[in-house]
């Protein structure tokens, strides 16, 4: 069979990968993919873009393709996977109306609201007159969210009241473009975030591991939020005891919200959750596709062959598919940055060491690179991801920072704290 996946991220290499350990798949085309998938044997890059539905459409069914994989949210909240299914095409991917669960967090909030589904308690604006009177009431901290996509950067954790307007003015005058005419303001949670990503067929929903990622571009979880700059799986915050009130309490009642509005959603249902220091587990926000870089822990560990998962989703044979099989052990991810990153970086900068990385037993995912005349240079602000798997998440840790040591590029920046939060408490 031949697979298709559209996407150029770390998530996109890690599920071309994943997808080429079965013998079963002929070959993995990558739309537009990077340096990093067209070095993949039996797989290759198409120039195409995400947003070229009738191109997409066109080759994959001249060419027989038998899955078509969407990695990222934006082609999701356009409709790819509509367009798709028009052509008769399987599709792994949640359609235009399920995608609004991550394309509008007001839409979402009034999801989880209706299925009676934990979260922050919040509201919503389109006046910044109204926004910024209703944060001097309520005081901060307080989170201000850009209602629609906007890259992981949409986000604003408001530590004070005049930040908090701050965050209002920019997003409401045009900072993240229709992406922020609207916004909405939460309650600020507390405690550990977990990433719960589950796949569904529209009827039955199943839990991967779980994972916790690190939005924040600073060591001790300080600074700027990022796309992601590093995660482990499993998250031993999230106990087998928490993992069935998550499925019971959040990821149920929300799916059924969803058949009860009409909409069959095939693919991956994200929850990003709080866990209170209560232990109580809170949505911050859904997402409806896999997370990057959870994607780049959490399918090393999968030992169910992933056409097969994928596939049972978009037939909608999920409940047939035996329970997930999982390697022992855990994974970690550390991301590499560009210097500057999420703020303005610059691009074209080559890098060096990826053999000798992979050969300290890191698993190098490509997140923003290409090929310039052969050579691999850097082509976006998360430049590298290294996920390395051993028995301990402390053995994985100090196997992916051994195989950063062997990459090169100017002024790389990584997070040298991944996983702290899983070692202190192994520590204590």
């Amino acid at each position: 069979m031949k697979v298709l996946v559209v996407g150029s991220g770390g998530r996109e290499h890690a599920l071309a990968w994943k997808l080429l350990q079965s013998d079963r798949i002929q070959e993995v085309i990558c739309v537009p993919g990077n340096g990093g998938t067209a070095t993949l044997s039996r797989c290759r890059n198409l120039g195409l873009t995400v947003d070229d539905f009738e191109g997409i459409g066109r080759f994959s069914t001249v060419n027989n393709i038998g899955l078509i994989v969407v990695g990222p949210e934006a082609p999701l909240a356009a409709g790819i996977t509509d367009y798709l299914h028009a052509q008769g095409l399987t599709v792994f991917g949640p359609t235009q109306a399920g995608a609004q669960i991550e394309a509008s967090k007001a839409w979402a909030k009034a999801l989880m609201e209706e299925a009676q589904v934990p979260t922050a308690e919040a509201a919503v604006f389109t006046q910044a007159k109204a926004a910024i009177e209703y944060v001097t009431e309520r005081g901060a901290p307080i989170v201000i969210k850009a209602d629609g996509l906007a890259a992981g950067k949409g986000v604003t954790v408001a530590t004070t009241v005049s930040e908090a307007i701050e965050a209002i003015e920019a997003a409401l005058g045009g900072a993240f473009g229709a992406a922020g005419q609207q916004i909405v303001i939460e309650e600020c949670l507390m405690g550990q975030e977990a990433s719960v990503l589950a796949i569904t067929d529209g009827k039955t929903i199943r839990p991967l591991l779980p994972a916790q990622d690190h939005k924040r571009i600073g060591e001790g979880d300080t600074g700027a939020n990022t796309g992601g700059m590093g995660a482990y799986a499993p998250a031993p915050i999230v106990t087998t005891d928490l993992m069935e009130r998550i499925e019971r309490e959040i990821l149920q009642p929300t799916l059924t919200a969803l058949q009860e509005r009409g909409i069959d959603y095939r693919g991956v249902l994200y929850a990003g959750l709080m866990i209170t220091p209560a232990g109580d587990p809170k949505v911050i926000e859904f997402n409806c596709r896999l997370g990057d870089p959870e994607t780049q822990v959490v399918l090393p560990l999968l030992q169910t062959p992933l056409h097969e998962v994928m596939l049972a989703c978009a037939n909608q044979t999920l409940d047939r598919l035996p329970p997930l099989q999982w390697h022992p052990g855990a994974a970690a991810c550390v991301v590499i940055a560009a210097p500057g990153y999420p703020g303005s970086y610059s691009k074209g900068v080559p890098i060096r060491g990826i053999a000798e990385a992979e050969a300290q037993g890191g698993l190098v995912f490509h997140a923003g690179t290409r090929l310039k005349e052969q050579q691999l240079v850097s082509d976006g602000g998360r430049v590298l991801n290294v996920s390395a798997i051993d028995q301990t998440l402390a053995a994985a840790l100090q196997k992916a920072y051994g195989a950063i040591n062997a990459l090169q590029f100017e002024g790389m920046y990584f997070r040298r704290d991944i996983g702290h939060h899983a070692l202190q408490a192994e520590n204590l």
